[in-house]
């Protein structure tokens, strides 16, 4: 067993069908993915679902699982990730990582009265670019208050502490269970809107 790296996004909840927006890869080769969202909203994703592409009902439940592949301008660390995995970057110089599993929690764990998008490299291999600034540079911007988001964090599956990529639109590079946040409760406070 690895290191399973991983992005956790805590957004306003009705900014949920932006931030998979945002995150999706164009021209991925798989059929649309219609979902139906808490309170009736209909979203089509490319994305699978559980591997599969057929509708997904999430009106009444508490959590949607998608996976996906998701493409990016090449870096070094995506460039090593490519060689290792044997695809190499496409023709247009652009790198596939994938699979991804995307769970979208609509009531946060962390944040309560939000919800999360939670990104996770499906095998150890994957786990080296997650630290890649075209990865980071896809997620990391979907916590921003233009994006309805409050707080990104990474883990890098191994134990230790996540760390604190953007609060309130900040970019931060602290620990959680550090000095600034010494728990959750000290996280969830540090939101600018901690009533809501």
């Amino acid at each position: 067993m690895g290191l399973i790296y991983g992005y956790d996004i805590s957004l306003r909840p009705g900014n949920v069908a932006g931030a998979l927006a945002g995150l999706a890869s164009p021209g991925r080769d798989v059929p649309p993915l219609e979902v139906t969202l808490p309170g009736g909203e209909p979203i089509v994703l490319p994305f699978t679902s559980q591997f599969g592409s057929g509708p997904v009902d999430c009106s009444t439940g508490s959590t949607l699982d998608l996976d996906t592949s998701l493409i990016f301008d090449a870096d070094d660390a995506l460039r090593a990730y490519a060689q290792q995995s044997g695809s190499g970057p496409g023709a247009d110089g652009r790198v596939r990582v994938g699979y991804i599993y995307v769970t979208v929690r609509f009531v946060s764990l962390l944040h309560p009265g939000y919800a999360s998008v939670e990104c996770w490299a499906v095998m150890s291999g994957m786990s080296g670019c997650s630290r890649s600034r075209p990865v980071s540079g896809r997620c990391s911007p979907l916590s921003s208050p233009a994006a309805g988001g409050v707080c990104c964090l990474f883990d890098t599956g191994d134990g230790a502490p996540e760390q604190v990529c953007r609060l309130n639109g900040e970019i931060v590079r602290e620990t959680a269970g550090g000095p600034r946040f010494p728990d959750r409760r000290a996280l969830v406070a540090a939101r600018s809107d901690p009533g809501k």
